[in-house]
């Protein structure tokens, strides 16, 4: 790898990853070998028995400029488990049968691997078109092409021995590659390993389809083993396409020499992931997917299946849901994402069983009578498509960074905390489970009162426990969401969770002071004027009560706020610099004389700020 031209290469929109899929000896091999002039079989068994045992890159540019990189599958039965490796990853399939013998068994299981892969780019290949008329072998793979994802892709004759239709095939691959869909750059790393091996002088390398994302040189990456194990790596160099690059984009072929790692340590079936981004999960609900559109009987599916998911093969056991879902239990975890596509195997009767697509990587378990039957009601309202409110609802309570690590967009997630759902210390609590947690609350502080009178409210750190939140900060979040919507009286008051001691206070005054909330909620400085409290019905004698109840903060005579708004004012003070003027200060608080002055007169009294020589204002 030192010793290449060091080159910046940009994969997306410049290169593409196609499969080769058929049945064995139907030509794959030489067909991409004609197109590209290079070997895909790098073994000399392979090449002494005219057959491909192992996965073959091979690589060409077609005449538009468009660079195209092929993967060649084995095709024989006994080589599925790799030819699922190499199929995983890649977006498109060149699906090739020969004229002479038209559809074979093979051709069925890749096809049924592919459908279960969700792949809907490729080509029908009909390959040794000088040996046998190919119509009826191109009308027959039709048939059986039909409704699958594969149905509509153009078909192709071709005689890789005469070239006959080799002209017409690259132009058919030169539009195949500019309808793929552009992969996000940006993308989290999953880069599933097919191949490994150690170069003198560089040490381990590993190479595989990146489909999305970028990586860079010096990158510091995630290697998971095939056993779950994992271990920091860092990126020594990067290849693609016999090329020494910088950084690679998916879609691409890449290798990537690993500094420090043994041959030993890595394997097909392991996974290089950006650090952090990725749920490494050994259970998981899918949803099963045959041939044409069918969906097989969970019922009749074996226990034990092998999972195929990019280029790992996972034991996995099989526990029927619904109709159409089934649980995984895994040997090993896997890298998975709500929406991803795998294949599920039966290596004893050498068959795909089904396709699976993900629906939840974080399952809730079935423990009690009759939640298998409502976890399966739950499924059939999911679509493998990552939906932020749908994730946390079923969830109650998660972590922002691992719904996204589920598959989440980030700026779903982030749009959460602003559509009225709780948040704190990186967790989010569904809006709807934040009124449940604030009954619990009252019942818990209504009972702790009743029982010590004296001592009233709970202490944060009770409050939590009795709320079962998995961080104390979240008490305050569940409690400013519900006292937004009026639906509670609770209070956060010195670390401890208390009755509002407004609770008691005439109807008309709770509904003016709501009133008065919403508008400081607006506009936290701008002090009612007398006339407003007046039209509230907010005299001094309910004014007082309100400050007493801690529900107001009294700044002055006729001035006042709401509770904390001395501390909001200092946070937004800190933003002027060491020293600031009573009027910067009123201009950043976006209020009148009439409140700044006794604010800042308040803050000084409380020891927050002083005063300069030059009449200025320093907080402490």
């Amino acid at each position: 790898m030192r010793n290449s031209v060091r080159t910046l290469v940009r994969t997306h929109g410049s290169q593409a990853v196609v499969a080769t899929a058929g049945h064995v000896d139907h030509g794959k091999s030489t067909l991409v070998r004609a197109l590209t002039g290079m070997e895909p079989d790098r073994w000399a068994e392979e090449r002494r028995r005219g057959m491909t045992i192992d996965l073959g890159f091979v690589w060409t540019t077609l005449e538009n400029g468009q660079t195209v990189a092929f993967v060649d599958v084995p095709g024989h039965e006994r080589f599925v488990s790799t030819m699922l490796a190499g199929v995983g990853p890649v977006p498109a399939a060149l699906f090739v049968v020969a004229a002479d013998e038209g559809w074979m068994p093979q051709s069925a299981e890749h096809l049924d691997a592919i459908e279960a892969l969700g792949v809907r780019n490729g080509l029908l290949v009909i390959t040794r078109s000088d040996l046998l008329d190919p119509q009826l072998a191109r009308d027959e793979a039709a048939e059986h092409l039909a409704g699958t994802g594969l149905a509509q892709v153009p078909a192709v004759c071709v005689s890789a021995v005469t070239g006959e239709g080799m002209d017409e095939l690259r132009v058919a691959l030169g539009e195949l590659v500019a309808a793929l869909p552009v992969p996000d750059p940006e993308a989290d790393v999953r880069l599933w390993v097919d191949r490994s091996f150690t170069i003198r002088g560089a040490g381990t390398v590993v190479t595989g389809t990146l489909p999305a994302g970028r990586i860079r040189v010096d990158d510091d990456l995630e290697l998971v083993a095939a056993d779950g194990s994992s271990r920091r790596v860092t990126v020594r160099g990067l290849q693609s396409l016999g090329r020494q690059v910088d950084e690679v984009c998916g879609v691409a072929r890449v290798a990537v020499n690993l500094r420090g790692v043994p041959r030993e340590a890595v394997a097909r079936g392991d996974v290089l992931l950006r650090p952090g981004a990725w749920l490494i999960t050994d259970l998981l609900d899918v949803r099963l997917r045959g041939g044409r559109g069918t969906a097989p009987d969970p019922a009749a599916l074996p226990v034990e299946l092998t999972l195929h998911a990019g280029s790992a093969a996972v034991a996995a056991r099989v526990r029927p849901l619904g109709a159409d879902t089934v649980r995984l239990r895994l040997r090993h975890p896997v890298p998975l994402r709500i929406g991803d596509r795998a294949v599920l195997r039966d290596p004893g009767r050498r068959q795909v069983a089904a396709g699976a697509t993900v629906l939840d990587v974080r399952p809730p378990p079935l423990r009690h009578r009759g939640a298998a039957g409502r976890r399966a009601a739950e499924l059939a309202g999911m679509d493998g498509v990552p939906d932020a409110a749908a994730e946390l609802a079923r969830r109650g309570i998660a972590r922002h960074a691992e719904l996204i690590a589920m598959g989440v967009a980030v700026r779903d997630v982030d749009a959460l905390v602003h559509t009225g759902h709780p948040a704190a210390a990186g967790w989010l609590v569904d809006a709807g489970r934040a009124a449940e947690l604030t009954a619990q609350l009252t019942s818990a502080v209504t009972a702790h009162d009743a029982a010590d009178p004296l001592d009233p409210g709970l202490p944060i750190e009770a409050a939590r426990r009795a709320a079962g939140l998995p961080e104390a900060r979240l008490v305050e979040a569940v409690l400013r969401c519900a006292a937004h919507t009026g639906g509670t009286e609770l209070l956060l008051r010195e670390g401890r969770v208390t009755r509002s001691r407004a609770a008691g206070l005439p109807e008309a005054v709770l509904t003016a002071l709501e009133t008065l909330r919403a508008q400081l909620g607006r506009d936290p400085f701008a002090a009612p004027e007398a006339d407003r409290l007046a039209e509230l019905g907010l005299g001094p004698k309910q004014i007082a009560s309100l400050v007493r109840a801690g529900e107001l903060l009294r700044i002055a005579d006729g001035v006042v706020l709401l509770p904390r708004a001395d501390d909001r004012a200092v946070e937004m003070l800190a933003t002027l610099g060491p020293e600031f003027t009573l009027s910067a200060a009123r201009q950043a608080l976006g209020t009148t004389r009439r409140v700044a002055v006794p604010l800042l007169e308040l803050l000084a009294r409380t020891g927050r700020t002083i005063r300069t020589p030059d009449g200025g204002h320093r907080l402490v």
